[in-house]
């Protein structure tokens, strides 16, 4: 989402994992971690980390009333919540791992507004045939690549040109009003012109960060004031996320889009 979010904006957040976090919870304990880890492109909350996973752990306040969503997805989240012995120790997680027995089924619905693209979520594929021949010629007008192109607005929208966040942006490539202002965007939910007009912003970012991809999606996240007032990546836990699932895409998009090639049909002289 192209706007600047105030520092304690992620706090504001509601967490679908509510009942997985107070699951696990000691009664005497103030504050609990809760590691989320990737895996595959698929994303488990757990109590330790995960072997072979990628985990980033993160600790909550059990008085706060609203803490961040680490799943990454709208609508209601059903599942199972595992627990297994590890390192001599009974930990939980919502991923089925070898030793693990369930302990309870879930159903939990974030609230209205919740970021749609808050954390990695999953993933799935890459979706190269909607607006290819567009994506490609912005990429290309701009000097940027394809594929990163391509993975923020998969990130951004899912590609769903009628996509309204909760904080106004709009379109496939999430322009806020102001940020479709000033890159002369008529109607934001135009595809042509949403694409064109994220392909330049993020063209004047990697500019401005001088190549450096991470900075410069982290800007388009949260803004380049928040950039320049922490000097890099902010620590915002929505922003993190965000950048490791535009990482994830990038890297699927690189793939899918690389020229399949084609076998010699001439066959060896004996």
């Amino acid at each position: 989402m192209t706007t600047v979010y105030d520092a304690h904006m992620h706090k504001t957040i509601l967490l679908p994992i509510f009942l997985f976090a107070t699951l696990v919870a000691m009664p005497e304990a103030e504050a609990r971690t809760v590691y989320r880890c990737v895996q595959k492109g698929t994303v488990s909350l757990a109590t330790a980390p995960e072997p072979g996973s990628k985990c980033t752990a993160q600790t909550f306040d059990d008085n706060a009333a609203k803490i961040p969503n680490l799943w990454g997805i709208n609508g209601k989240q059903s599942g199972v919540l595992y627990q297994r012995e590890q390192d001599g120790k009974t930990v939980y997680s919502t991923r089925n791992l070898p030793g693990s027995t369930p302990v309870l089924t879930y159903t939990v619905t974030p609230p209205p507004g919740a970021f749609a693209h808050y954390g990695l979520g999953s993933v799935g594929k890459p979706k190269t045939d909607l607006h290819s021949d567009i994506f490609s010629a912005a990429a290309k007008t701009n000097k940027i690549e394809d594929a990163w192109l391509r993975a923020i607005a998969h990130a951004e929208s899912g590609f769903d040109a009628n996509a309204v966040s909760a904080k106004g942006a709009q379109g496939i490539m999430q322009l806020m009003p102001t940020t479709s202002a000033q890159y002369k965007v008529k109607d934001p939910f135009s595809p042509s012109e949403s694409i064109q007009a994220g392909a330049k912003m993020l063209s004047e970012l990697q500019r401005r960060y001088k190549g450096d991809r991470r900075l410069a999606t982290a800007a388009y996240n949260s803004g380049i004031g928040t950039v320049t007032r922490y000097g890099g990546v902010p620590p915002y836990a929505e922003t993190l996320m965000y950048i490791e699932k535009v990482d994830a895409l990038y890297e699927l998009y690189l793939k899918a889009l690389k020229p399949i090639k084609k076998k010699s049909s001439r066959k060896k002289r004996s």
